[in-house]
C-alpha cells in the first residue's frame, strides 16, 4: 500500500481523526492569529497608498484573500468529491459539507468586497463582469452543495449527491481565473502571474501575507467544524467515550 493511501486511511477514521484536529488546533491558531495581525498592521500601517485610488485600495488586502481562498477551497472540495464519489471515504463528505460552507462565505466576502470597491473605482456597485458573473456563480454552486446536505436526510447518499454536484461545477473554476484573460472585462488583468507582478513590493508583501492569514484562519475554521462533526457522527462510538471518560479521569487527578 502506498504512503498516500495509509494516510488517507489514518485520517479517514474518525478517532484518528478527532485527536490529529485536537492535536493541530493551538498550533494552527496562534499562527492564524499571529499573522493575520502582522499581515493587517503590514497592510493598513506599512503598506502606501495608490497613487490613483488612494486609501480605498487598501480594500485590496481583504478583497483579493478572499477571492483567492473561495477558488482555493474549490480546489480542496474536488479532491474531497472524488474520495466520496470513487472510494466512499466517509470522512471526506463531512469535510465536504464544512468546507461548502465556508467557501460560501469567503465567496460571498470576496463579492461584498469587490462591490465596496468597485463603487468608488468603477462609479456602480454591480456589473455583469465575466468575473463578477463567474464568482456569482460560484457562490450559488457552494449554496447548492449546502442545501443538498440539509435536504437529504441520508448522510451517504447527500455526501454523493454533493460530490457529483461539486464535479460538475468544477467546470467554472477556469472559467473564473482566465475570464479577465479571454474576455476584455471592466475587472482588471491578473496583477500576479507566476513570479511576475504589477504590484510594487511594498504592497506585494502584505498582500501575500494577508493571503497567508487567510488561509491560515480557514484551516482553524475548517478544524473547528470538523471536529463538532466528528463529535456529532460519532457520538455513540467506543472510542470517543473511552475519550470522555479518560477526560473526566484526568480532571478529578487535577
Amino acid at each position: 500500500m502506498s504512503r498516500f493511501w495509509r494516510w488517507v486511511l489514518q485520517w479517514g477514521q474518525p478517532g484518528e481523526l478527532y485527536q490529529r484536529l485536537v492535536l493541530l488546533q493551538p498550533w494552527v491558531a496562534v499562527a492564524s492569529i499571529t499573522m493575520l495581525v502582522a499581515g493587517a498592521y503590514a497592510a493598513f500601517w506599512l503598506a502606501p497608498a495608490d497613487y490613483q485610488q488612494g486609501e480605498v485600495f487598501r480594500i485590496l488586502y481583504v478583497h483579493v484573500p478572499a477571492a483567492w481562498l473561495s477558488l482555493m477551497i474549490y480546489g480542496f472540495m474536488v479532491a474531497l468529491a472524488l474520495l466520496v464519489f470513487v472510494w466512499q471515504v466517509t470522512v471526506a463528505g463531512w469535510a465536504l459539507n464544512a468546507f461548502a460552507w465556508l467557501g460560501a462565505g469567503y465567496t460571498l466576502m470576496a463579492l461584498v468586497t469587490g462591490a465596496i470597491w468597485g463603487q468608488p473605482t468603477w462609479g456602480t456597485w454591480w456589473v455583469w463582469d465575466a468575473r463578477l458573473t463567474s464568482e456569482l456563480v460560484l457562490l450559488f454552486i457552494y449554496l447548492g452543495i449546502v442545501l443538498v446536505f440539509d435536504a437529504l436526510s441520508d448522510s451517504k447518499a447527500a455526501a454523493r449527491m454533493a460530490a457529483i454536484l461539486t464535479l460538475v461545477g468544477s467546470v467554472n473554476l477556469p472559467i473564473i481565473h482566465y475570464s479577465v484573460i479571454w474576455w476584455h472585462t471592466l475587472h482588471q488583468p491578473p496583477s500576479i502571474r507566476g513570479f511576475d507582478s504589477s504590484l510594487h513590493a511594498s504592497m506585494l508583501y502584505p498582500l501575500l501575507l494577508m493571503a497567508l492569514a487567510f488561509l491560515l484562519v480557514f484551516v482553524w475554521q475548517a478544524i473547528w467544524m470538523l471536529r463538532c462533526r466528528v463529535l456529532q457522527e460519532a457520538s455513540q462510538t467506543p472510542w470517543l467515550a473511552r475519550r470522555l471518560r479518560g477526560m473526566v479521569e484526568n480532571g478529578k487527578d487535577q
